[in-house]
């Protein structure tokens, strides 16, 4: 579950970021996070992983409170976290199978839990018979099923996309979009922050729409902007 109760975000620049924001994701949904530019949609994440603090209020993300959490626990929150960003951010000099098993070793799996579960992974995003490839051959939004897999791998509790279909042609976003749908039919709580309207509305979800680091709107149905 991630839960922000009246949070409040300022930086050290001046820029109020947040102001009295309460949302709720329960275990399991699906929900589309928009807003304009400068909204707090980046701010949120980085509240959610952990990068930064709140200036007031509350993050509470399965089950960790995100303003007393100890650097010892902080590993295990970010490993119940699978993060996909716009970028992909894929080791270049790696394969597709050693860009995902990474993301096990660094969390300490044993080389057996690697080949077992890496394959399994890449099954999921349609990639088991590219895992030997480089990420140069690959097409934008295979790279970016590679990125899905590696935020599963480690089987996260939640599922953060950053604008992951905002570097792949469009029309591949619906594809990217329906396996995040999948990987929340499996049990994972997913949050996709998007600007594509269309998408959004393609496929009816929750949609929790900020502006101005503030609450407009939060509900299933259509983002109308």
């Amino acid at each position: 579950m991630i839960r922000l109760e009246h949070v409040y975000k300022s930086y050290e620049n001046g820029t109020q970021a947040l102001n009295d924001l309460s949302i709720t994701l329960e275990d399991g949904e699906f929900a589309f996070l928009v807003g304009p530019s400068g909204s707090g949609k980046s701010t949120i994440i980085k509240l959610i992983t952990g990068e930064i603090s709140c200036t007031e209020g509350e993050v509470i993300v399965n089950g960790y409170d995100m303003s007393r959490i100890s650097r010892r626990r902080m590993p295990r929150h970010r490993r119940l976290l699978g993060v996909i960003f716009q970028d992909f951010r894929l080791i270049e000099n790696k394969s597709v199978y050693e860009n995902v098993a990474l993301a096990m070793r660094i969390a300490g799996a044993s080389g057996k839990e690697i080949k077992e579960r890496v394959p399994y992974v890449l099954s999921l995003v349609g990639l088991e018979d590219m895992m030997h490839a480089m990420p140069r051959q690959l097409s934008g939004g295979e790279q970016q099923r590679v990125a899905i897999a590696r935020a599963l791998v480690n089987n996260p509790k939640v599922i953060i996309a950053d604008e992951p279909t905002g570097n792949i042609d469009p029309e591949l976003s619906a594809d990217i979009m329906t396996l995040l749908t999948k990987i929340n039919e499996l049990g994972a709580t997913v949050l996709v922050v998007t600007h594509e309207k269309d998408l959004v509305n393609q496929f009816a979800k929750r949609v929790i729409r900020i502006a101005n680091g503030r609450l407009v709107s939060d509900g299933n149905g259509w983002y109308i902007a």
